[in-house]
């Protein structure tokens, strides 16, 4: 299932010139938004990134940081089950 949250709202934050390129985001993220590249992680689609947190928490050079909760997740969930359009507020 290829999920779609709101545009251009994710905190997600990448510091590519710390990157050791261990791969650990991309065996944690349950999206899928990172691939490695030329020994580097590299996000594919920041979009698809719903702000669990998993990435920056078990990035042992703090390359990845992100305002990990509930946000904008638990929004695109109220709107399902209402119907209404979700927003991040």
């Amino acid at each position: 299932m290829r999920h779609q949250y709101l545009k251009n709202v994710a905190t997600l934050k990448y510091d590519q010139a710390k990157c050791i390129g261990c791969g650990q985001c991309v065996n944690v993220c349950p999206h899928q938004i990172f691939v490695m590249d030329n020994k580097k992680a590299r996000i594919t689609d920041l979009d698809r990134c719903m702000e669990c947190g998993a990435c920056a928490v078990n990035c042992p050079v703090q390359a990845l940081a992100v305002n990990a909760g509930v946000g904008c997740a638990a929004a695109i969930i109220q709107g399902y089950f209402t119907g209404k359009e979700p927003t991040c507020c």
